[in-house]
């Protein structure tokens, strides 16, 4: 698929279990739509944590107690990285992956982007059935310094059990089992109802259903185009 720019500003949010794909999906639609850029929760606040920002200091803290990091300061840090990015005008367009998770946090995001006039303007959940998820799962091996992810089944690594570019081994997370990852589904699920209610409510909330990505992102991109436009 080529290049293309959009009509209108996109501000995106993409919801999915875990293993629906949506680390995939982001870096697809980065290569099609080059002008818009994509912030990961989890990513960012790793490396805040690493850099030792005065956000990520505090973020530590409720970590190496146990604690929930509460939702103002994930949302803060995510609003100063946008703003530090010179995302939060009218005319920019980005995807949000692995925030918000909860009502609460939706709220919290919309009252900070509303200030600016930068609300979410399109929703999508990656609807893929649990049985393809907890297979993929059972496959999945993972590169640990780079976070490359092989599949044994659709992307298996040159050399079993090793990394392609370093030839390092590859190991399996601790949680990619299916017993864990099911409990995994069904906290999702249960977070997730909520949440989509919420946004669809608010008339921006869309499905994308499939058993692989590539099922997913042509019809991604067309939901895209027919509602923004292309040029």
């Amino acid at each position: 698929m080529s290049t293309s720019s959009l009509a209108k500003p996109l501000r995106l949010l993409l919801l999915g279990a875990p293993g629906s794909g949506k680390g995939t999906q982001t870096s697809r639609l980065l290569k099609v739509f080059p002008k818009m850029q994509s912030v990961a929760s989890g990513d960012l606040l790793r490396q805040q944590i690493k850099d030792k920002t005065s956000l990520g200091v505090l973020a530590s803290s409720y970590i190496t107690k146990g604690s929930l990091i509460p939702d103002e300061l994930i949302t803060k840090l995510l609003i100063s990285y946008l703003a530090e990015n010179c995302w939060l005008t009218p005319k920019s367009s980005w995807l949000l992956d692995g925030f918000p998770r909860t009502v609460n946090q939706g709220q919290i995001l919309d009252h900070k982007l509303s200030s600016s006039d930068v609300n979410l303007n399109l929703v999508v959940e990656l609807d893929v059935p649990e049985s393809v998820i907890l297979d993929r799962i059972e496959n999945r091996f993972v590169h640990v310094p780079s976070g490359r992810i092989y599949n044994l089944k659709y992307n298996p690594p040159k050399v079993p059990g090793r990394d392609d570019i370093t030839g390092e081994p590859l190991t399996k997370r601790p949680d990619d089992n299916v017993e864990v990852f099911a409990k995994r589904l069904q906290e999702y699920k249960r977070l997730v109802e909520p949440l989509k209610e919420y946004y669809a409510n608010k008339n921006v909330l869309k499905t994308v259903s499939g058993e692989t990505s590539d099922i997913i992102f042509p019809k991604l991109c067309d939901l895209i185009v027919n509602d923004f436009g292309a040029k």
